[in-house]
């Protein structure tokens, strides 16, 4: 072989291996993608153990190219921080509270509203229906969101708890200081009912209480209790103002890198988790009320009497926020 011959083919060997070692380093940042994914809850929560279980999931299915990193209570921010943080990119996946969505898509506000679901399990076949999906639809597509609206999960029905009084009556709210999610909706229903409505992040909560800026909140009895907010306000009534089904978003600046298979793979996974997290909290539910028991909260029960006090007493809210979504509103009803 001439010297010219055997510098060409050495060079064209040495341009294969540099290539096939750009490739395999191409290969290999593709390989592996860890997602960050955040919650105010605790390891252990509902919602936090659905994604932890997606993940795993995820990772088994596409061979270990996707896994997902959980950064449970409140360890990335609340709500606000979790939701800007998912639309740069730098967290992919956040369970966020409908509450504070309402003010990115106006269309989720109707979830938001005081009695518009009959019962919690109203509120299931709701977000199980075609406005459910509709309504994700209508996030993912919105230009400003910025995020991907995966799946729903439960939250039950929210209740009062404080630290003055038992309310067994609706004339019980008058002026209590009774912190509620940063959406106009919830601080107009709160005074509606005759509360002093404030409007305070959940990260902020325990000290408030601790410290009597607020008398007391609203909320399930999983987060009543794993927050240990009971030990600061031991009267809870349930009144179950408010069902809000919560949503798990994904970051459209890494939804957009992904190929169309991995898309539709964590579409299916997040589907089952909503549904592995509507068994897990029903469990977290029981167990969580049988705590309270324990510690010896007093569980008030509102009379149906009492809860058609109520809904009578929010019609200002409804007229007010209502109009926009009457259509809507009543296609929710029509769901047997």
């Amino acid at each position: 072989m001439l010297r010219r011959d055997f510098t060409k083919l050495l060079a064209a060997s040495s341009a294969t291996a540099a290539l096939a070692s750009i490739g395999a380093r191409s290969v290999s940042a593709q390989a592996k993608q860890v997602w960050k994914a955040t919650d105010v809850h605790a390891l252990g929560y509902p919602t936090v153990e659905a994604v932890v279980r997606m993940g795993k999931k995820m990772e088994t299915q596409t061979n270990g190219r996707y896994s997902i990193q959980m950064y449970p209570a409140m360890q990335l921010g609340g709500e606000k921080e979790m939701i800007e943080q998912t639309q740069v990119g730098a967290v992919q996946i956040a369970r966020i509270s409908i509450g504070p969505m309402g003010g990115i898509v106006d269309e989720l506000n109707v979830f938001n509203m005081p009695f518009v679901f009959r019962d919690v399990a109203h509120a299931q076949k709701v977000v199980d229906s075609a406005i459910g999906q509709e309504l994700l639809d209508k996030l993912s597509n919105a230009p400003t969101s910025r995020l991907i609206g995966l799946c729903w999960m439960d939250s039950g029905a929210r209740s009062f708890y404080n630290s003055k009084k038992p309310i067994r009556t609706l004339e019980d709210l008058k002026g209590l200081k009774i912190r509620m999610m940063g959406n106009p909706i919830f601080v107009d229903t709160a005074n509606a009912l005759g509360a002093n409505g404030i409007a305070m992040g959940f990260d902020q909560l325990t000290a408030a209480l601790q410290t009597g800026v607020v008398d007391g909140a609203e909320n399930n009895p999983p987060s009543y209790e794993t927050q240990k907010h009971y030990q600061f306000a031991k009267y809870y009534s349930i009144s179950e103002h408010l069902i809000i089904p919560e949503i798990l978003v994904f970051s459209k600046a890494t939804w957009d890198k992904m190929p169309k298979e991995d898309q539709a793979l964590l579409k299916k996974l997040a589907k089952e988790a909503q549904a592995e997290c509507r068994t897990l909290w029903m469990e977290k539910e029981k167990a969580s009320m049988a705590e309270l028991q324990k510690a010896g909260i007093e569980i008030i029960k509102f009379s149906p009497e009492e809860k058609k006090k109520m809904q009578v007493a929010v019609k200002p809210v409804w007229d007010k926020y209502g109009a926009k979504y009457t259509q809507l509103v009543q296609r929710i009803q029509d769901v047997k």
